[in-house]
Formats: C-alpha cells, structure tokens, sequence
C-alpha cells in the first residue's frame, strides 16, 4: 500500500520472450504486487489481462451486477470468465499461458508485460508496437478532452 492507503498500482513495461511451452517471465516487481496467485483472461484490444485475486473479485463483482437478460452483458461475462485462468509462478518467475490466450491475443515469442494501473496487460510485441503507432487512434489530448466530464 502506499503511504496514503492507495493499493500500489502496476506501471512500467518490460519486454520477454515466450518458450516452447509458452511460459513468460511475469516482471518481479509484478510478481510481488500480484501475491501467489492471479488471473489472467482476455483483455481488451486483443491482449491479455492479469488481475490480482483481489482486482479480480471486484472485477466480477461488476460483471455479476449487470442485469442476466441482457445479451451484450451474458457476452462479456462469458468472455471473460471462459477465458479465465489461474495462475502462479514457477520457481523461474514464469506462467504458463494456455494456447487459447496466446491465440486470442496473438503471441508466438515476444510479448510486452505492461503496468495498466490496476491490472497488468500482455501484449504481443508487434500488436503493441501497432497499438502504440496507431495514427487514427487519438492523441493524449483527444482522450483527455473526451473524458473531461469523468474527472480526468
């Protein structure tokens, strides 16, 4: 926790290289802040999210509060949670990650390992490298102005 009682939040970026058996080094400052074990699911724009187990207990707790008649809220909960799996570290500070997400999200070998804040995201490095250089994705300032009313 820091000083003012906010959970410490997940920043920086680190580059890695799956195995044959696609394990990744998940980073060591990660490991510390994520505990023994974590989720990692699909995320949005088609890379990986990892979830500590208490971020992922709040993040299904929304999930679980949006109405069951609803067709697009039966969608993402199903996303999300089929996509799902537990993980923890080996002694080599590696996951393994299953071939159905490394096939969501694109992976063959090297990956970023992001901080997100709140979660940590695992991107293949070309997708992120697209995502980043990306010119009809709009500016710092475009999406600041957009969230405005959100406090940003």
């Amino acid at each position: 926790m820091l000083e003012s009682g906010v959970k410490e939040m997940y920043i920086g970026q680190y580059c890695h290289s799956t195995d044959a058996k696609g394990r990744v080094i998940m980073p060591s400052r990660f490991r510390e802040q994520l505990g023994e074990s974590f989720v990692v699911t699909k995320g949005y724009e088609g890379c990986l999210t990892v979830y500590s187990a208490a971020e992922w207990e709040t993040f299904t707790a929304r999930l679980l509060a949006m109405p069951d008649h609803n067709a697009d809220a039966r969608r993402l909960v199903r996303m999300f949670s089929s996509g799902a799996v537990s993980c923890e570290t080996d002694k080599q500070g590696r996951i393994l990650l299953p071939q159905h997400l490394r096939e969501y999200a694109g992976i063959e070998k090297e990956v970023m390992v992001i901080g997100a804040l709140s979660r940590v995201e695992i991107w293949d490095t070309e997708k992120w490298a697209r995502y980043n250089d990306d010119e009809d994705a709009m500016t710092l300032e475009e999406a600041a102005a957009r969230l405005s009313g959100a406090g940003i």
